[in-house]
């Protein structure tokens, strides 16, 4: 049968001498493999369909596990995001991230768009380690794993001071918090950008300026968030945590100046 969808190209490797397989994010059917002739050859016509992070129209045959490319046209490269070193480490953590959390064929719409929209915020330049803990939160979501933060998760109050737990489930009152001793502390900005995360649209991503140490607190959020929920080993996150601990001493990273956090959401700042 003829396929034709739009997708973007999360994963690419080689296959035999001169072509590669190929996994594309669908909003249609999900991830579905693809199997591109020729790709690795210096003239294939269809070479650049099958590089990570394209973004294009594919039309395929697909009689059983795998398609096999019939043609297709980018219609956005996010060439950038191959280029250098920062772009490609939060790029391929993010493909990554979308590729081990989601199952073949499974309706993948959501996660299509805000991943879009997550590359798109990458190359326009947005502080990628905040763009990277908000399409965390996407992937939760899309999961089915979203954090309880507006009420404790064990007893349902409202009000005080609250602790985060990913074994619980979200937020910890402070008669729950002994449920789970390792619960985190977080900065009061913390809390405010993990309910606005939670809201957020990627796609309505504006500028966003968040201090240091609020970037690390988020971060380590998603990492406990992630590994508690979705248990998965990433290849490209290693690389990430070596890249941000010496991303300046290689003077690749480009310093960025600690204000008072800020998050604009396209309609406004919160």
């Amino acid at each position: 049968m003829l396929y034709r969808v739009e997708g973007i190209v999360i994963r690419s490797i080689d296959y035999g001498e001169g072509n590669k397989i190929i996994t594309l994010l669908t909003p249609t059917y999900g991830k579905q493999g693809i199997v591109v002739r020729g790709a690795k050859k210096l003239k294939s016509r269809y070479g650049a369909l099958a590089q990570l992070f394209t973004y294009g129209d594919y039309s395929y045959y697909k009689a059983g596990s795998l398609g096999t490319l019939n043609s297709g046209e980018i219609i956005e490269s996010f060439h950038e995001l191959r280029e250098g070193l920062e772009g490609p480490a939060y790029a391929a953590y993010a493909a990554e991230l979308t590729d081990r959390s989601i199952n073949d064929d499974e309706a993948a719409a959501y996660l299509f768009h805000q991943l879009k929209a997550c590359q798109t915020a990458l190359v326009e330049g947005k502080d990628p380690q905040v763009v990277l803990s908000v399409y965390e939160m996407k992937v939760a979501i899309s999961a089915g794993y979203a954090p309880v933060l507006d009420e404790c998760v064990n007893c349902g109050r409202q009000e005080g001071v609250f602790r985060f737990s990913s074994a619980a489930g979200g937020a910890l009152c402070s008669m729950c918090r002994h449920r789970d001793p390792s619960a985190l502390e977080l900065e009061e900005t913390v809390w405010k950008l993990l309910r606005v995360f939670l809201a957020l649209d990627m796609r309505r991503l504006g500028n966003i300026t968040v201090k240091p140490s609020s970037k690390r607190q988020l971060q380590l959020v998603f990492r406990k968030w992630l590994d508690m929920h979705l248990n998965l080993t990433l290849k490209s996150r290693s690389f990430l945590d070596q890249w941000e601990k010496y991303g300046d001493l290689l003077g690749e990273r480009v310093k960025r100046p600690d204000p008072t956090p800020d998050v604009e959401a396209g309609d406004g700042t919160v």
